[in-house]
Order: C-alpha cells, then structure tokens, then sequence
C-alpha cells in the first residue's frame, strides 16, 4: 500500500461500482474511507469486501475532507443538500456521468457551490454493484471535472489530487460540454448497443447458434442496468437525442439503399462503412494518440486450467509484449480461439514459440 492520501477521511456516500471502486482505490492509497448507503445489503457487502467502515448513525465526529457522491444523476443535487446540511465534509464531488443538470439544481437548491466540484470518472462495467468493484478501475482513465465558476481552486485540486491517486487523470471541462461528449461516446452507444441486442430477442436457434464475436462485441454494454440507464438519458435527454437521430439518418439511408439493390446504391452504403472505419481509427489507442497498428496472432486452445497462463508465459519466453487479447468460443466445443494483438515485427517469433509448444498457429491474417 502507497500513502498519497495518508491522512485524508473520505466519506462515500453510495456503495455501487463506482462508489465501492473509490472506495477501495482510496483506502489502498492510505484514506480513512467511511460508507454509507441506503441500501444496507449494498453498505454491507461493500465493507466486507474493504472497502471502508460503515459511517455511524447520527452526526459525524467532524467533517471529511471530501465525500464523494456516487449517487444517479437525480440524486446529486439533493444528496449533496443533505451532506452540506449535516456537514459531511469541507468539500464534495459526485462521480455521475450527466454534469450539467446536477450542477443547475445544485444550484438552484441553494447549495454551497465553491465547495462543489462535479466529477465524472469514465470508467465502469456492464456489471453493476459493489460484487463488480475493483481498486484498479480508474487506472489510466479519463476522470472529467466539471466546476462551476464559484468553485474555490482548494477545493478543485483537492478532488484532482483523490482522482490521481485512484489512477485516473483528470480533465477539466465545461459541464454542457461534458454531457455532449458523453453522449456521442458512451450514452448514444449503449442506447445502439441495446437496440441491436433487442433485434435478438426474437431471433430463432439457427440465428443463436451462428452468433459469433462481433454481436458479442457490439452487445455487451446493452447488458447494463436498465434503471441505472434510464436515469443516465433522462438527464441528457437532449445531446443524446442528437446523436441517436444522426445514426438513425444513416441506417434509414443505408436501408433505403439496399433494399434500391442498385450498383451505385451499394457504393453510397460503402461511404457508411468507410466514415465507420475513420471514426473508429480515431478513437485514442492503448498509449493515448492515435491507435497503434498491431498484428493479430490467432492460436485455437482447449478449455482447461491453465492454457491462458501457459499460452502468456509463451509469449515472455518469446520476448513478446501482448497489447491486447480476446477469446472468441466455439458454441458447443470445449476450445476456442485466442486471438493477440502484438507489434507486427513481434507477430512471427511469438507464432512460432507457440507452434514449438504444440499450440495450433492458424496462418496470420494478411490486415493488422
């Protein structure tokens, strides 16, 4: 365990994923982290798994030096009422991911803004709960920082510095601004990710049955909590909108034009897939920047203890850094292909450590 918020009390307020992972990052780096929730099941697990004490009923024996308010986007502003009334601590901050209409009511309720700084780490799971919680969630990730022009500078370093400790960095940024990124980049998404996921509701066992890695991939978030999500876009109702017509444009017009059948009909539908490719090229990669072009290595594995380990102790035998990795399973076999991204220059001498250890090495794909 490090010390950087040796001394520092922290009180959290909302024991979920994103509270309970505070929670234990900040108790690793030396905080006192005292909990409360009003779901008792929720406070107990959370302190079982260490992640603080239970804060005691009635006043608190003197204020925290920050609370941090992992509450929905709905809750804020009246939670944090609440917390300044019974001097929970000399500054707070929230950690929900819609920034502006939290901001206003806070506001508008009178509460004291110069001690309020909003926050928004850009982190979680498709799992929710303390069960879901790690330390290690914010490592390396966005934490954007909303404060009003009332906010006293203390106050604002004092919640950066907690962020950085957590592993985050943070960003600051204008609330509206926030709430309008956060819905190109992870609310618009997940409401798409959910309307593909409901196309499968009525799909039969032929069309399970050939479900491969890419409806994984575009899928997985729509397993989200449907009520945590529900609060998400009402409080960003309008920049997500935005984006949900703009995609919708372009599907319609995709549709129209396949079903057109046409030879140039089909090359409209190709500048789809083409922004497509130069949308998803400039999402930041692994390092920050633009994204590396790494070389896939695919080698087949049975299902057993030991092969991810055996196969990962190859590539350091072989001197060679994974970037990334994924599993793609064969329905109703015990094996499955493991698929790792390395540099290119590194594709060649890992396939072969892999092929002398008896691991089947399909032939590389011919595109990174």
């Amino acid at each position: 365990m490090n010390d950087e918020l040796a001394g520092l009390r922290i009180t959290v307020v909302g024991t979920g994923l994103i509270g309970t992972s505070i929670a234990l990052a900040a108790r690793e780096r030396g905080a006192r982290v005292l909990l409360t929730d009003r779901d008792a099941a929720a406070l107990e697990l959370a302190v079982e798994l260490g992640a603080g004490e239970a804060l005691p009923d009635g006043a608190p024996a003197g204020p925290a030096d920050l609370a941090v308010l992992a509450v929905p986007p709905a809750a804020v502003a009246v939670t944090l009422l609440d917390a300044q009334k019974r001097g929970l601590a000399s500054v707070y901050t929230d950690v929900a991911s819609v920034k502006a209409l939290p901001l206003a009511q806070a506001a508008e309720l009178g509460c004291d803004m110069s001690v309020f700084v909003p926050g928004h780490p850009l982190a979680g799971s498709e799992r929710s709960g303390p069960g879901a919680a790690r330390a290690d969630l914010f490592l390396g990730r966005p934490w954007a920082l909303t404060p009003g022009p009332e906010a006293d500078p203390d106050a604002v370093e004092r919640v950066a510095a907690v962020a950085r400790a957590c592993g985050g960095m943070p960003v600051t940024v204008d609330a509206a601004e926030h709430d309008r990124a956060v819905a190109l980049v992870s609310h618009g998404p997940h409401v798409v990710s959910a309307a593909v996921a409901a196309r499968l509701t009525g799909a039969d066992d032929t069309a399970l049955g050939l479900a491969g890695q890419g409806v994984r991939d575009v899928t997985r978030i729509a397993a989200g909590d449907p009520r945590l999500w529900i609060g998400i876009l009402a409080a960003n109702a309008q920049p997500v909108a935005d984006v949900l017509e703009g995609v919708a444009t372009d599907l319609a017009v995709a549709a129209s034009l396949l079903r057109d059948g046409s030879e140039g009909a089909a090359a409209h539908v190709a500048d789809l897939l083409l922004r497509g490719n130069a949308g998803r090229s400039r999402i930041p990669g692994k390092h920050g920047g633009g994204q590396s072009a790494y070389t896939p290595v695919q080698v087949v594995i049975p299902d057993r203890p030991g092969e991810l380990a055996m196969v990962f102790q190859a590539a350091g035998v072989a001197g060679v850094n994974i970037e990334d990795v994924t599993i793609e399973h064969s329905p109703g076999r015990p094996l499955g292909v493991l698929e790792l991204s390395v540099a290119p220059e590194a594709a060649d001498r890992l396939a072969d450590e892999l092929r002398a250890r008896g691991w089947s090495v399909p032939g590389r794909p011919t595109e990174a």
